[in-house]
């Protein structure tokens, strides 16, 4: 990956924006692209970087976007002939190829989930080394609003702010909020501001006989892990999850993202999704020879 690439990468990270690594491992002429040759794929469908023309471009981009979605990795192999699919790869046919094949491994870059921990107790600096430890992101809540992309709050501030915290992570869709408390003080809090006890965990963490700060820092990340949202697992006939939304260029045939830096067309009333501009192009100034295929 180049250096503009590599630090644009770093920024993406630093900003916790998601993005998949895109790098060209095998190119058979003829092509315009090469081994080595690099891209990052955005979360909206945007190409930084080269990894092939437009039309290859347009299929990295709809199967980072699926690699995105289901967080794992995928050797991506594009080609202009009919081929049985390989074990490990995703085979994409795409005609608008000049007649070589490439072969691009696609890398998702997913932030660490984050966990806001509001509190110096010594449970909540263990809270904190645990969950670092298990490859959590962790901030400290800093009297602003809750990051929007946080999957736990946990207070354990012992009356400090409580409330103002709560409200926040309530108000930001945290899927776990846990108050560190006794069960009669927790309710007690809860009460006191008119918070459903059933939208926070109090006292956070699971029962499991846990006596020092690590031990119960333990419990409540272990209670985190099972509150979060899992990724749907594949479907009993063996195929994927749901990934990002795709169309069919009405013009070549070739499977597009629909994704906000694709090229589309509002043409009839529907929009319409293309791999390119000549695609593109070629529709909007004749729509009705190519809706009757």
């Amino acid at each position: 990956m180049t250096t503009e690439l590599d630090a644009r990468a770093e920024q993406l990270r630093a900003a916790r924006a998601p993005f998949v690594s895109a790098t060209v491992v095998q190119a058979e002429r003829p092509t315009s692209a090469k081994p080595g040759d690099a891209a990052l794929v955005l979360a909206d469908g945007t190409v930084v970087g080269f990894v092939g023309g437009e039309c290859a471009a347009t299929s990295v981009q709809a199967e980072a976007l699926a690699a995105l979605a289901r967080e794992e990795p995928v050797l991506l192999r594009i080609t202009p002939h009919e081929e049985e699919a390989r074990p490990g790869t995703v085979t994409v046919h795409n005609p608008c190829l000049s007649g070589g094949t490439l072969e691009i491994f696609l890398e998702p870059s997913v932030p660490p989930p984050l966990l806001v921990v509001h509190g110096e107790a010594p449970i909540g600096r263990a809270l904190a080394d645990v969950a670092r430890a298990a490859g959590y992101a962790v901030e400290r809540w800093s009297g602003a609003d809750v990051p929007a992309d946080a999957v736990a709050v946990v207070v354990a501030s012992h009356g400090r702010d409580e409330a103002a915290v709560l409200q926040a992570a309530l108000a930001a869709g945290v899927p776990y909020v846990g108050l560190v408390a006794s069960p009669r003080r927790g309710a007690g809090v809860l009460d006191a501001v008119g918070i459903d006890a059933g939208r926070v965990h109090t006292p956070a963490g699971f029962d499991i006989g846990a006596r020092t700060p690590g031990e119960v820092a333990v419990s409540i990340l272990a209670e985190i892990v099972n509150a979060r949202p899992r990724r749907p697992a594949a479907g009993p006939s063996g195929e994927a999850p749901a990934s990002a939304p795709t169309a069919t260029d009405p013009v070549c045939g070739m499977t597009v993202a629909c994704a906000p830096a694709s090229l589309s067309a509002e043409v009839g009333g529907a929009t319409w999704w293309f791999c390119g501009t000549g695609c593109r192009d070629a529709f909007v100034a004749d729509p009705a020879s190519f809706a009757r295929r």
